[in-house]
């Protein structure tokens, strides 16, 4: 209900303040979105420049861990239906080169085989696997899975993985050493699409978590506000307590957790040389179900904590105006939608003759297509340089990938901006995981064995 009334509050608020300046000039709106574009641009052009320092800074003084941390990490792999691809997750963790870890498996009320995976799994690695098998009537949602398997953890950091990560044996031996200092509460490793060159949809997937990677560098150059992303989170037991575990109220359990870890004054890192791998979604469907989720998940924590930000005495100056600055680009799309609502009304005024003043309404319109042309290029520029940055991407094809790439992000976030906001306003919450799909690489795959097999079976004949 708070999110509910916060989110009619600003919608009101802007959709009146858009609606009065137009009617007083039309220019003057545009000059309020140019100007918050700017500030945005600031920001980002800042931390680029943080981060060229910091590499710089590195390279004089190269950061020394302490070879003598090694805290006992429970790593939990939570599994709904995902009886094709669990065991050979697992068997890939297992491989992991860090000394000090254990596995807890998690099926959450599965329809599929899998609740039989987990408990064969933890039979054929007894003592360094462990399997939970929720109860069908269990709270729902993937807070609630993690809050369960945090019961039975002895780690003094909890690892989380999808159940369709893959990682290399020196994930953990990366990852670990960020974690020490007493401030940090958690670090995210980086993600990357496995299944990038299936089709359009995975590689625009994979290109997104590269732009991704290069925001979060920089966020976390400045000491910002650095987020948690799900699938290859570290988060230290003392942080996890501190914040009482996971929000099972929440719907997107890593970004909630996220803020809540920097309201209560800890740090995030972002550590981009430790990589887990992920199936990206190759159907527009499942895609725009797991977007909607995503969005709906944001835009809801900012809502539940937007007055905390702003007035949390444990949370770092800093990270509150990267969080706020962040907050604004939701807001972006938001006004620019209103924007052109209310230009096509004052384009039907023009045309039935009530907006006599066509010079002024033309030269406004001139102003928000050099906005909009605006926002797309610096989009896709960042898109570039986070390809040939993190993917190694030869410039051509960078800049190719990037523009449609943008395109792909406007099909998808602006539609969805809508429907989440009046979904919010008008629905109920639903507490439901809405997991995405796996197993398709290794569905490829074995198709692939098949036909070698069948060729064989001929060549022989």
């Amino acid at each position: 209900m708070k999110e509910r009334f916060v989110l009619f509050i600003l919608v009101a608020g802007l959709i009146w303040a858009v609606y009065w300046l137009q009617y007083r000039n039309t220019i003057i709106t545009i000059i309020g979105l140019l100007g918050l574009i700017a500030v945005i641009l600031l920001y980002i052009f800042y931390s680029s420049l943080a981060t060229r320092h910091k590499k710089r800074q590195l390279k004089k003084n190269p950061q020394v861990f302490n070879p003598a941390y090694k805290p006992l990490v429970t790593v939990m792999i939570p599994a709904h239906n995902e009886d094709s691809v669990i065991s050979k997750t697992v068997d890939n963790i297992l491989q992991m080169d860090y000394e000090k870890f254990e596995v807890i498996v998690i099926d959450d009320r599965s329809d599929d085989n899998t609740a039989n995976i987990v408990r064969q799994i933890e039979k054929e690695h007894e003592g360094k696997v462990r399997a939970l098998v929720r109860d069908k009537n269990a709270f729902p949602g993937k807070s609630a899975v993690l809050n369960d398997a945090l019961k039975m953890a002895n780690g003094e950091a909890i690892l989380v993985f999808d159940a369709d990560a893959r990682v290399d044996k020196d994930f953990l031996s990366k990852l670990v050493p960020y974690l020490e200092p007493e401030d940090t509460g958690a670090c995210q490793a980086r993600k990357v699409v496995s299944n990038k060159d299936y089709n359009f949809l995975t590689r625009c997937q994979n290109n997104e978590m590269s732009l991704d990677t290069y925001t979060q560098v920089n966020r976390d150059s400045i000491k910002g506000a650095v987020e948690l992303r799900g699938n290859g989170e570290l988060i230290k037991r003392k942080a996890l307590d501190d914040i009482g575990g996971w929000n099972n109220e929440t719907i997107t359990d890593d970004l909630d957790m996220s803020t809540r870890l920097h309201l209560k004054g800890w740090d995030i890192r972002f550590i981009p040389e430790a990589v887990v791998y992920e199936e990206a979604i190759v159907y527009w469907g499942a895609l725009f179900r797991q977007r909607r989720r995503w969005l709906e998940g944001s835009i809801r924590r900012y809502l539940e904590y937007f007055g905390d930000v702003l007035t949390s005495r444990d949370m770092s100056i800093r990270a509150s105006l990267d969080m706020t600055a962040y907050i604004f680009e939701f807001l972006m799309p938001f006004w620019f939608i209103v924007e052109v609502g209310f230009r096509l009304l004052h384009a039907f005024k023009w045309v039935i003759g009530k907006n006599p003043n066509y010079s002024l309404f033309s030269m406004s319109n001139a102003l928000l297509l050099l906005t909009c042309i605006c926002i797309a290029f610096c989009f896709t520029e960042a898109i570039r340089k986070a390809l040939r940055k993190y993917d190694n991407v030869p410039r051509k094809e960078a800049l190719k990938q990037a523009i449609e790439t943008c395109a792909y992000f406007l099909t998808i976030w602006f539609p969805m901006m809508l429907f989440i906001l009046c979904k919010i306003l008008f629905t109920k919450k639903s507490m439901a995981w809405g997991k995405t799909t796996h197993g398709l690489i290794q569905e490829e795959e074995a198709n692939i064995q098949k036909q070698q097999m069948k060729e064989s079976q001929i060549g022989e004949v």
